[in-house]
């Protein structure tokens, strides 16, 4: 069953007020109607969220998760009409006027547009005929009477404040999916989802999957799915709903509005070389040696690509003209093997071919260096209990991380 926006509303003006007829009044349906939207909001989250009595409605245990949540997701969307519309959307009235009259066809069709920026993709990615998307935008589009899509150079692509409301939409999703998790808990069946994102070259081959192996153990029924990719893609899944959290390098500057970051632990940097390289019995690189032999770097843009930059401008020598560029950490690992190629990198990245003799860590040449590296998520993202818990594993796990990288860094000193 697919929710209707109007029939949210509608529950809670009733949760709020606690009578059927006040909120069929509030929301201008009769009370058959509301009465009706209840008993379809009851069956999609699966569970009584009113208890009926002679003074009133009186919210269940999972009717005031279902209350919270629900409000949390229209707001979310009533932010992104306002920020949309702009001055057109003062009045109210006119404010509800475009909630109830949206159709989640015509929001999931916009943020599907807004993510791919090609109405074809968006239309394989949602299931739906081409010209259905088209026509469902062009049906919102019609609603908030603003234009959604403008003509550039790269075909037709959504104005900022479309992006805006499709990143509120998937909000809005969110929280509702997040709401039936809950609720589902709640009678003890575990129905929750969770995605994490996963930063290409800054994800650590051992916290993730450890964290994560530990947490399912403990809750073998709750839904995990890693996302891998560049810093960039991750946070705009993120900001649209669609990954709960990131773990991977924080950053000074250029967060969004919308983001916030929470500090794991300090990641050092070292060099890495194979155990048999010609520098391999260095202690610390000196000017000179940074230009003896060739080196890996990641891509340009990548977070660790201006610590790479520093490392030559600390030692006062220009950075590489062409380097091996390298995303791939497998593919890294066999240019180190098979050549006299560097890289700078974090311990974690080798930590089984370090143990194992395979490669050894020369010093940062401007003496202890760190990347601190930590939880990424939406300011107004709310776990549940459950991810909750996940998230305190992971914490742990860093604590465990940094110590185990601390000592390593330490011996290559």
């Amino acid at each position: 069953m697919k929710l209707n926006l109007r029939h949210l509303h509608a529950f809670r003006e009733v949760a709020q007020l606690g009578s059927i007829s006040a909120a069929a009044r509030s929301v201008h349906l009769t009370q058959p109607a509301v009465t009706q939207a209840i008993a379809q909001i009851e069956d999609h989250f699966g569970a009584r969220l009113f208890g009926r009595s002679s003074t009133g409605m009186q919210v269940t245990a999972a009717g005031e998760i279902c209350a919270e949540r629900v409000a949390r997701a229209l707001h979310a969307l009533q932010e992104g009409i306002v920020e949309l519309r702009g001055s057109a959307s003062r009045d109210p009235g006119s404010l509800i006027r475009i909630v109830h009259g949206m159709r989640t066809a015509q929001l999931r069709a916009l943020t599907a547009i807004a993510q791919h920026r090609n109405f074809p993709l968006a239309a394989r990615s949602s299931n739906m005929a081409q010209p259905t998307i088209h026509r469902a935008a062009r049906e919102l589009e019609r609603l908030l009477e603003v234009p959604l899509f403008e003509k550039t150079s790269y075909g037709i692509v959504p104005t900022s404040g479309a992006e805006y409301l499709a990143r509120r939409a998937g909000v809005a999703f969110a929280e509702l999916e997040q709401a039936r998790a809950e609720i589902a808990a709640l009678n003890g069946n575990e129905q929750g989802r969770t995605v994490a994102g996963a930063c290409s070259m800054a994800q650590h081959p051992f916290l993730i999957p450890e964290a994560f192996i530990e947490f399912s153990l403990k809750c073998p029924e709750h839904a995990i799915s890693i996302l891998n990719g560049t810093y960039e893609h991750l946070v705009a899944s993120l900001r649209i709903g669609e990954t709960d959290f990131l773990i991977g390098p924080l950053r000074s500057s250029d967060l969004p509005h919308d983001v916030v970051q929470e500090h794991l632990f300090d990641d050092p940097l070292a060099v890495i070389v194979r155990s048999d390289h010609p520098l391999a019995r260095r202690k610390r690189l000196s000017a000179a040696d940074l230009l003896r032999h060739p080196w890996i770097a990641p891509r340009k843009g990548a977070p660790l690509r201006s610590d790479f930059e520093t490392l030559f401008q600390l030692a006062g020598v220009p950075a590489p003209d062409r380097p091996l560029e390298c995303n791939s950490l497998s593919s890294a690992r066999a240019f180190l093997l098979a050549t006299n190629r560097m890289m700078l990198v974090s311990p974690h990245h080798f930590r089984d071919d370090l143990q194992a003799g395979r490669f050894t860590l020369i010093s940062h040449p401007a003496g202890p260096v760190v990347r601190p590296m930590g939880l990424i998520s939406r300011r107004d993202w709310r776990p549940t209990s459950t991810q909750a818990g996940l998230l305190e594993v992971i914490r742990q796990r860093s604590r465990t991380a940094q110590e185990w990288a601390a000592g390593a860094a330490q011996e290559a000193a």
